[in-house]
């Protein structure tokens, strides 16, 4: 689950990770109580208004038809108001959002953190992730933060460090220090990033992320490490220990789809192909996705309606299917392991007349536990679906269908 950077920035002073000072508003008119709040708490005379989305690459992402950014900054509460009313209600386009973009209801006014002083402020790059390769944590950090980190990585990947976190004795301070010391680090900016990168890794364990990414990580000019960005990611299996972070999830920010089927206790991952496909188990959906690949189409949809299928779940699955446009066939696979194939052909019959009149061909193939009791059932319902039981039959079966 992502969530949005101001409240990423709440997990991160919980923990006492110092961060850049900002206020959510959904208005030009908060935006401008927000910005008086933070002169009266911070002193600052410029403000940062940030779009608040599930996306990076705000600074560089472009709203639709004009030339206005995703951050943008304000010396004045007029301008705050009127950069504010820019943002509110129009979508932004980052290299992270696809051409489709993301509407902005909600965006940060921050403090300014970047005024000149004894040393010239640094923009560091810092994130935490699950190494997967390796089954352990690990830091990744870069002197070279900032918007471009995407274009170091490719061009000079030896500016990026990481140091993996063995699991059976966490982070270690001597790890810090090391970090501190790739990151070009001195003085009381050392001191206070060993302080600082402890407090953000118990964040991370503590919240069961899969990912904290800071970027900008800020050397000030009075040699602070501020959290001046925040990109968070959290573990969906664990969210059921975590009822305060499940409440920042944004429905507005996910694909409604997949919202629909969430609901539904499907698993669905939309795709841009043009065969839909329904399936009992993970495994058995990416093996048919790949015989529909095979048979000359394009998967349109992960969907996994779990071992417990019947005609309520199959007819929502259906229901998901069809509203993407460019599906022109649907193929169910299911294997008769834990639900036999006959209660399935029911569900597949039931769920159909529901719905209604289906003009896309709809290929049904059943293996395990009364298949071909389940292929009579299909062959003989009178409706417009086809039954295979051999897969290499189901997958001829989508190839014509597509050909159409």
């Amino acid at each position: 689950m992502n969530i949005h950077e101001f409240q990423a920035k709440e997990i991160f002073k919980k923990y006492g990770v110092k961060i850049g000072e900002g206020i959510v508003a959904d208005s030009p008119d908060a935006a401008v109580e927000a910005a008086k709040k933070l002169q009266e708490q911070t002193g600052t005379k410029i403000f940062v208004i940030k779009a608040q989305i599930h996306a990076g690459g705000r600074g560089k992402g472009k709203f639709v038809g004009t030339e206005n950014r995703g951050v943008m900054i304000a010396k004045t509460l007029d301008e705050v108001k009127e950069k504010t009313r820019l943002m509110l209600g129009n979508t932004l386009v980052t290299i992270q959002t696809g051409p489709e973009g993301k509407l902005v209801s909600k965006v940060l006014v921050a403090a300014d953190v970047y005024a000149p002083g004894e040393l010239e402020p640094k923009e560091l790059y810092l994130s935490i992730l699950l190494d997967r390769a390796k089954s352990c944590d690990v830091i990744i950090a870069s002197t070279e933060g900032g918007m471009d980190i995407e274009h170091v990585a490719e061009t000079t990947p030896d500016k990026i460090f990481r140091e993996w976190i063995d699991p059976a004795v966490g982070l270690q301070a001597f790890q810090a220090r090391k970090v501190a010391f790739q990151l070009g680090l001195s003085g009381a900016a050392f001191k206070d990033f060993v302080s600082f990168l402890p407090k953000l890794y118990k964040a991370y364990q503590e919240s069961d992320a899969s990912q904290f990414e800071i970027n900008p990580l800020l050397r000030t000019s009075d040699g602070q490490i501020l959290a001046v960005d925040a990109k968070v990611s959290i573990d969906d299996n664990a969210l059921y220990r975590h009822p305060d972070l499940y409440a920042y999830r944004d429905l507005a920010e996910e694909d409604p789809l997949e919202v629909e089927a969430g609901e539904s206790n499907l698993n669905y991952v939309k795709l841009d192909g043009n065969v839909g496909c329904m399936v009992n188990g993970a495994g058995l959906a990416m093996a048919t996705m790949d015989v529909i690949k095979l048979s000359g189409g394009d998967p349109a949809n992960f969907l996994d309606v779990g071992g417990g299928a019947n005609a309520t779940t199959v007819e929502a699955g259906f229901r998901i299917i069809l509203k993407d446009p460019n599906v022109k066939a649907i193929l169910i696979n299911v294997f008769g392991g834990i639900v036999r194939c006959d209660r399935i052909a029911n569900g597949v019959v039931e769920a159909y007349k529901k719905i209604g009149d289906i003009k896309i061909p709809i290929i049904v193939r059943l293996q395990g536990t009364n298949a071909e009791e389940g292929a009579r059932i299909i062959n003989e319902s009178g409706l417009k679906v086809q039954s295979a039981i051999v897969l290499k039959d189901a997958a001829d079966l989508v190839a014509k269908a597509i050909a159409k």
